[in-house]
């Protein structure tokens, strides 16, 4: 009898050791995870170009006139002042000349002074007192010529600033087509670059960019957006951007080379981990945990930054992005969360004073 018992409870007991074996199976079938909430961020893009510094006022320096040159009254890297002489032409005519319409000058004068003495007399006629101070005016005029050709024979700054080299030396024959030199004043530089047309709207008068110079790459300045240009060019779809800089140190020079740099903040896309970019060959796709499984999700890179990869897909700010163990994963596979190890927080611990320690023993 008790032969035919245990015979008959067999079958219940495999069942019973059946269904507890498939229950831990199932348990055991979950893949372990690392898991995070979905951020949703604005994107940042970084626009890079070559700018050129040019000074705040530049002009190349060239004699009104022909001549021999008497002196050079300046050095290369000389601060000059405006109104300060720079090199001086022969003006042995033009001085004459001047001595030659003064003396006209005198002569016109001295005649008009006699016509206006004899003028009650009726002697002379109202014509011949005009023509004596036309030709009074007239001389006036020549000497004022005369005294503006000796003053070209001295060529002199236009402007405060740094002059340049010269390849002008005395004895020298120059004609109003010689250049002398440089001039830059470079207290504040201008700093010139082509942007690409997409950003236009963004980069207008007011924004700020950074700046470094090649020659000192480790250094940034901060440039401000003071003018654009009216057109974008048709053949590069880029318009010129002029920012400014301060130059009171006199470190940098008009013609140096900039790495420009200028970031737009665009529209918040989701944002993972670049670990969590599976590649395959269908192109990137992430793995998202859905009621407890996993589920593939095609996504494009729009950019990355810090670490981040920004994603164009289809993806709600409530989903959990599978951040590790994607290598074992399938579509549908269960998933268990695994939480990420706290920090150690011994550091954090609050040690009792012997004294405090000596009273809880007491106690």
């Amino acid at each position: 009898m008790s032969l035919r018992l245990s015979s008959f409870l067999l079958p219940f007991t495999l069942l019973i050791v059946s269904c507890s074996d498939g229950s831990q199976n199932s348990t055991q079938d979950a893949i372990p995870i690392v898991a995070r909430d979905l951020a949703f961020l604005p994107e940042e893009n970084e626009v890079e170009a070559v700018g050129t510094a040019r000074a705040i006022t530049s002009a190349q320096i060239f004699p009104e006139t022909a001549g021999q040159v008497r002196r050079v009254l300046f050095s290369a890297g000389d601060y000059v002042r405006k109104g300060q002489p720079l090199v001086e032409l022969d003006s042995r005519r033009e001085k004459l000349a001047v001595e030659l319409a003064k003396v006209r000058v005198q002569e016109a004068d001295q005649l008009l002074t006699r016509y206006r003495r004899i003028e009650d007399t009726g002697a002379l006629s109202a014509s011949q007192i005009e023509a004596g101070e036309t030709a009074l005016a007239s001389a006036n005029v020549e000497l004022q010529q005369a005294q503006t050709n000796l003053a070209d024979r001295t060529i002199r700054a236009p402007f405060s600033g740094h002059i340049g080299l010269t390849d002008i030396d005395p004895g020298d024959r120059i004609t109003n087509t010689t250049a002398i030199a440089q001039l830059d004043q470079r207290s504040t530089l201008y700093i010139d670059f082509a942007a690409p047309e997409a950003i236009f709207a963004e980069l207008q008068p007011g924004e700020t960019v950074s700046v470094t110079p090649f020659s000192e790459p480790d250094r940034t300045i901060s440039a401000q957006v003071i003018a654009t240009d009216s057109a974008i060019s048709q053949s590069q779809r880029t318009f010129t951007v002029r920012t400014r800089i301060a130059n009171t140190d006199d470190s940098l020079r008009p013609g140096m080379s900039f790495r420009v740099l200028f970031r737009t903040t665009g529209s918040k896309r989701p944002a993972v981990p670049e670990q969590a970019i599976i590649w395959g060959g269908e192109g990137s796709f992430i793995w998202a945990v859905r009621e407890g499984k996993a589920h593939r999700i095609p996504v494009s890179i729009t950019s990355r930054r810090d670490g981040l990869a920004f994603l164009d897909a289809p993806l709600d700010e409530e989903e959990v992005i599978v951040v590790e163990g994607v290598q074992k994963l399938r579509e549908g596979q269960e998933v268990r969360i695994l939480k990420p190890s706290a920090p150690s927080r011994q550091d954090a611990v609050l040690r009792e004073t012997d004294g405090n320690a000596a009273g809880s023993d007491g106690d």
